[in-house]
């Protein structure tokens, strides 16, 4: 953690925009051009540019206004519940926190005893549009493929901006005490959980050993 204790802190559609201006203001205005030189004047690059200068003559880093998505973002962490079986790190520290971890520890279930990193990326757009969230732990499981791949569904169509990053963790957290046959990524496992539980488990537990299940090499992750 660094002077600031933000690094690498671990708690363990589109509308289309209209500019309508006052008469007085149109072009017509002899004080007023859009034009100047042949190029047309950025407006906004203006009043940034003053809102830039103004900070620097107050020996003051200009403000960076934050997007709706960095806003409820911010409140979703505010308000986080995790279970104790989860801690989040924020790699970047305070200047990124739209990209950040999430570490499952599961207590119970076939993958008591593991652990599972998965990232999180929110976009500007949130809570209109999910995180993508990927799964960095190779794990042999019917819901994460093994290219980190998350089957979830409030991750697809059943996501509403109403759900929060606390919704996704619970469902992950889920995933590993309830995996599911019946919607699969990774089909080979699906069909041993849903045919031979016991084959299952033993290679859920040489997986997480780490070894080989059939041509599959798993990275140890207990």
């Amino acid at each position: 953690m660094d002077g600031d204790g933000w690094h690498g802190i671990q708690l363990f559609r589109d509308s289309p925009l209209r500019l309508s201006l006052p008469r007085s203001l149109r072009c017509s205005s002899p004080r007023l051009s859009l034009w100047e030189g042949g190029k047309m004047i950025n407006l906004f690059k203006i009043k940034d540019q003053k809102r830039e200068e103004s900070g620097n003559a107050t020996g003051r880093a200009p403000v960076k206004k934050q997007s709706a998505g960095e806003l409820r973002l911010h409140k979703d962490i505010s308000e986080l519940n995790l279970p104790k079986t989860t801690g989040i790190t924020f790699p970047n520290g305070k200047d990124d926190l739209m990209n950040f971890e999430i570490i499952i520890r599961p207590d119970e279930g076939y993958y008591q005893g593991g652990t599972f990193l998965f990232t999180f990326q929110v976009s500007p757009s949130y809570p209109h549009e999910p995180p993508k969230v990927k799964c960095k732990t190779k794990v042999y499981h019917p819901n994460i493929d093994l290219e980190g791949n998350v089957c979830l569904n409030i991750l697809r169509e059943d996501w509403k901006p109403v759900l929060n990053i606390n919704t996704i963790i619970y469902g992950l957290n889920l995933l590993f005490t309830q995996p599911n046959d019946e919607d699969p990524l990774n089909h080979d496992a699906a069909a041993v959980l849903r045919d031979n539980p016991r084959l299952f488990e033993n290679n859920v537990k040489r997986a997480m050993a780490g070894g080989y299940v059939g041509q599959i090499y798993f990275t140890r992750c207990i």
